[in-house]
């Protein structure tokens, strides 16, 4: 969980470092989910565990490669220009709030006082650390309310991941379709919408960053979809918080944002959450 919550911080930076090297950010998604996906189907013949796809889990492919990398990835990467790195980051803290209300509904988890605790503990840090983060931030609410709609998204595919994982498939088997679905969803959709799928300054720097991007799905999604077997999708939705951290961390260890009272609170908040979920 923390290794994964620490790779979604850095792939917020990352886009935003695409950006300056002129990427236009869906393209440098749509590349980075296609050689991910590539590197995880080499990844599951070394292992032996290469995709084995049936007819009867042709909608379970195409539903979570919708909800679960397609849209909520697309959203990530299309908001960081105008709201930032930092508050793209802050949002992936709101997925565990929406996925235990969700497991709540369906009855897939009983109510735990500890977890539910944790979970507001770091819904309450997110908070906190949106608020710092916001600060002399131009006024942008359609952007804004583009960015909050990933974490209800991610939070869906969290929960129909579980109830439709299809019986015996191995997270290594089931990935590279996942992730190269997603992409050709979005290439599919760039080239429709005439985004140039090269970088504006063709730089050395531009291609190791999308190949930096590409190993970062790859390593990311693999873990990913290994928590979701062996710890369902609550615990697995933490991620999101630990990713809230890391991404405020870098961006103020990279790009010098300050560190204010209210982000370190926040930051002690979500990690005090973290553990009483773990813990629950």
């Amino acid at each position: 969980m923390l290794s994964v919550g620490l790779l979604l911080g850095i792939t917020a930076t990352l886009v935003k470092f695409a950006l300056v090297e002129g990427w236009a950010p869906l393209a440098f998604l749509s590349w980075g989910l296609g050689g991910g996906s590539l590197m995880l189907l080499a990844l599951s013949f070394i292992v032996r565990k290469p995709p084995a796809p049936t007819r009867s889990q042709l909608p379970f492919y195409l539903i979570s490669s919708l909800i679960s990398i397609a849209v909520p990835q697309a959203i990530i990467f299309a908001a960081v220009p105008h709201v930032g790195a930092s508050f793209v980051s802050l949002c992936l803290a709101l997925p565990p709030l929406l996925t235990y209300a969700l497991a709540l509904f369906l009855r897939m988890e009983r109510l735990r006082l500890l977890r539910a605790v944790g979970i507001t503990s770091g819904l309450a840090g997110a908070s906190l650390l949106a608020i710092a983060k916001l600060q002399g931030t131009p006024d942008n609410p359609g952007w804004i309310a583009l960015a909050l709609l990933g974490p209800v998204v991610i939070a869906l595919g969290n929960i129909y991941r579980t109830k439709r994982w299809p019986p015996g498939a191995s997270a290594v088997s089931l990935a590279p379709g996942l992730l190269g679905i997603g992409a050709a969803m979005l290439f599919t959709w760039t080239l429709i919408v005439g985004t140039p799928m090269t970088p504006g300054n063709g730089s050395a720097f531009a291609i190791w960053l999308v190949v930096g991007q590409m190993l970062l799905f790859c390593v990311s999604y693999s873990l990913f979809f290994v928590l979701q077997v062996i710890a369902g999708p609550v615990y697995l939705s933490q991620c999101g918080s630990v990713g809230a951290v890391s991404g405020a961390a870098i961006a103020i260890a990279v790009f010098g944002e300050p560190a204010g009272a209210l982000v370190l609170i926040g930051t002690a908040a979500i990690l005090a959450g973290v553990l009483m979920v773990s813990r629950g």
